[in-house]
């Protein structure tokens, strides 16, 4: 986990800049299919998607995922084995994550006035289909490796 805000930033960065653009590549081809425009479309939409997940991930979601954790679900002899830590909040933050993030992108996809309940669930669970296992399997671990490659490198200090 991270230890200070520097840390923070990077870890969030690595894993929405990841999360992001799979998630955004799939939600387009479902849409739109895989087409000629399908790589722009991707890259056009990215900055924006990584920006509000970024926002999202740490002025909302991580804060309240990391405060439900900590108070009602974490056991103290966790600490011996942290992959249980990280695995729960990596499943909170994808359920926060998710559910926000498929509003905006049907928000951005659809405009505000053609939300609708089905249109919001179908999207959600599409979504939460991919986003777990893409955390779990493939983004969390290389953005934990990479986390741990900068905190054991010795150039990061605690200053934020």
């Amino acid at each position: 986990m991270p230890r200070n805000f520097k840390e923070e930033l990077m870890f969030t960065g690595m894993m929405a800049g990841m999360m992001v653009i799979v998630m955004e590549a799939y939600n387009i081809a479902i849409a739109s299919g895989v087409n000629s425009g399908f790589v722009l479309d991707v890259l056009k939409g990215y900055p924006l998607a990584l920006i509000v997940a970024a926002i999202l991930d740490l002025a909302l979601v991580g804060p309240i995922v990391k405060g439900v954790f900590f108070k009602f679900i974490f056991k103290p002899e966790w600490e011996e084995t942290p992959i249980k830590i990280a695995l729960w909040i990596s499943c909170l933050m994808i359920l926060g994550m998710v559910t926000l993030m498929s509003l905006f992108g049907i928000i951005v996809t659809f405009g505000l006035e053609n939300i609708s309940f089905g249109i919001y669930v179908h999207a959600w669970i599409f979504n939460l289909i991919v986003a777990l296992p893409l955390q779990l399997i493939i983004v969390g671990p290389i953005s934990r490796m990479g986390l741990n490659k900068i905190q054991s490198s010795g150039s990061n200090s605690n200053e934020v």
